[in-house]
């Protein structure tokens, strides 16, 4: 699933139908200014994970596994490699990915097109003050669901926050999404 391009900053395909939303970007100087939608290229991921730590490390672990819980009839993930740690290494926030990690607020149109995930409910809260048009329903402490505009919020992508069950969860319920 393609959508529209966005105007935004962050990593990945600016026409993806995947597009996580986080609070901060990594702290380089190559990223300090960005403002679109910039595609990361082989072995980047790698390079973010050896100037800024273990914590992008585990985002990109956790964005990868995400997309192989999902539902294959759905999304092709799973066929561009064989592994989440090789789709990770090899497509995942490149041109042509369908990813795409944000790091401003969400731009919801078109809504049916694209499925929208807010990592961390202090990050979800924070768009909501500053004005992102949704209507959550809280479905526990750590996820909501907002079904017309496809905008799902989530435990920040973290192995300790968004464990394998948890991941399995989002998985549904990005599912049913399209039910």
């Amino acid at each position: 699933m393609k959508s529209l391009p966005i105007s935004a900053a962050g990593f990945g395909d600016a026409t993806a139908g995947i597009r996580v939303y986080i609070a901060n970007r990594p702290p380089m100087a190559e990223y300090a200014d960005l403002v679109t939608i910039q595609p990361l290229h082989s072995g980047e991921t790698e390079l973010i994970n050896r100037a800024c730590g273990n914590g992008w490390r585990k985002v990109f672990n956790v964005y990868a596994k995400l997309l192989f819980a999902l539902d294959t009839k759905l999304f092709a993930f799973t066929q561009q490699a064989a592994t989440w740690q090789q789709y990770r290494e090899q497509c995942l926030l490149q041109a042509g990915s369908n990813t795409a990690l944000v790091f401003s607020t969400p731009d919801l149109q078109p809504a049916k097109e694209t499925v929208h995930i807010i990592a961390g409910r202090t990050h979800a809260k924070v768009l909501l003050e500053a004005g992102l048009a949704v209507q959550f329903s809280w479905l526990n402490n750590e996820f909501a669901v907002d079904k017309h505009n496809r905008v799902l919020v989530c435990p920040y992508f973290d192995y300790r926050q968004l464990n394998n069950e948890k991941l399995a969860f989002l998985a549904r319920l990005i599912k049913a999404l399209d039910e």
